[in-house]
Order: structure tokens, then C-alpha cells, then sequence
């Protein structure tokens, strides 16, 4: 007679489900953590904020000396939030010590025109500090100007050739109008070099009284990428 070991066949029975349950969830784990990957990496890269680019294009080669300039757009470069921090000098614009801040550039209008406005608000060893510039550039004859009212009691204005090379730095040279302040007869120049799309160095020299212009130190400008103007 057969004997049948009901008991031997049922564990049979459970290990062979057992292992076609892992088989099922390692096939179903195998497909769902790579498409969970992939979301997550979409959801991040939504997330992280558009840089901005180099405004030279790229030729596919070493540049030459018969290259063209590159012709700098305003729009793509300043508009936006930028932080700084300076040290200044003792001087007659005000006492020495740290000026910090930031300063925010916007379009005056959306026609695509050639007027910007920029507001810097700072904080340094005599107190708050507000500075409104109206700007023009001109893109085709390669000029800038502006007109500075600052809250420490002075205004002025300036004009600059917009420069720049083949290896991606462009520079903005301001002359500034004399002005009158504590009595005494002020000039101001600023050097910005563009080094790249997310810092400007802001180099200032002063003439007291028609003298030599002398160096009122200088101060790195960081872009705030956020995409936030405030």
C-alpha cells in the first residue's frame, strides 16, 4: 500500500509559494526603484535653479584675433539680485568700516527699450544706505550711463564704454561728473569688470578737488540665483 506524507508535501507546497512571492516582489522592486529614481531626479532638477550662461558664444574653436566682440546684453547679465560686502575707506564720502548690502536691477518697461533702474540698500558705519540709479544702454553703440542719487546727501552722473573680449569678460568704465560735497569738489569712477555670470568686482577711485584719483577700495558683487529680485 502507498503512504502519502500529507505533511512533507504541505511544506513543499509553502516553500515553492514562498519563493514565487520573492520572485514576484524582486521583479516588481526591479522595475519600480529605477522609475522612482528617475522621479525623484526630475523633481530635483524642477527644482535647482537655471543658471546663467557665459554671453560668448561658443565657436567650436580657438578664438582669433579677427573674431568679433561679443556684444553684451544687459537683460541677461544685471537683472536680478546681487549681494555685497564692502570696506571702505576713511574718507569724505563717509568713515571707514564694512558696508554691506545688496542691490537690485529691473527694466523700467517690457518694450524691450534701453532704461533700467537699479536700488542698492546697504548698511555700513554711519548707518543705512540707499542708492537709485536710472541707467541707459545703449547696445549698439556700446555705452552706458547713469544717474546716482545716494541718501548720503550727494548726486551725480556717469557715462561708460561697454568692453569686452574673446575670452568672456566685459568691462563697464564709469566717468563720473564732478559733484559738491563738505565743501569740496568730488569726481568718482567705477571699474566693473565682469568676470563672470555670477560675480562683478565694483573698483572706485575719488578726485577731491581736482586732484589725482586715488583707490577707495572695492567690493565683489554676487548674483542671487533664487530667481527672487527681493
Amino acid at each position: 500500500m502507498l503512504v502519502v506524507d500529507h505533511t512533507r508535501e504541505r511544506k513543499a507546497r509553502k516553500v515553492r509559494k514562498g519563493n514565487l512571492f520573492l520572485a514576484v516582489f524582486a521583479a516588481f522592486a526591479f522595475f519600480v526603484q529605477p522609475l522612482h529614481g528617475v522621479r525623484v531626479q526630475a523633481v530635483s532638477q524642477q527644482d535647482k535653479p537655471q543658471l546663467p550662461k557665459s554671453q560668448v558664444p561658443d565657436l567650436g574653436r580657438p578664438t582669433r584675433v579677427t573674431d568679433d566682440q561679443p556684444v553684451f546684453s544687459f537683460d541677461e547679465y544685471f537683472l536680478g539680485r546681487w549681494t555685497f560686502e564692502w570696506e571702505a575707506p576713511e574718507g569724505v564720502l563717509g568713515p571707514a568700516g564694512t558696508i554691506k548690502g545688496s542691490i537690485v536691477y529691473k527694466r523700467v518697461d517690457d518694450a524691450g527699450g534701453p532704461f533700467y533702474e537699479a536700488v542698492t540698500t546697504a548698511t555700513g558705519p554711519g548707518g543705512p544706505i540707499t542708492i537709485k540709479e536710472s541707467i541707459a544702454y545703449r547696445k549698439e553703440g556700446k555705452t552706458a550711463a547713469r544717474w546716482i542719487t545716494d541718501s548720503r546727501g550727494y548726486s551725480y552722473q556717469q557715462i561708460a564704454p561697454v568692453g569686452g573680449d574673446l575670452g568672456g569678460y566685459f568691462n563697464l568704465y564709469y566717468e563720473g561728473s564732478p559733484f559738491t560735497l563738505k565743501g569740496k569738489t568730488i569726481r568718482i569712477k567705477n571699474a566693473l569688470r565682469l568676470t563672470s555670470p555670477l560675480r562683478y568686482r565694483n573698483a572706485v577711485t575719488v578726485s577731491i578737488d581736482g586732484g589725482p584719483f586715488v583707490n577707495y577700495g572695492s567690493a565683489w558683487f554676487e548674483k542671487n540665483v533664487s530667481g527672487s529680485t527681493r
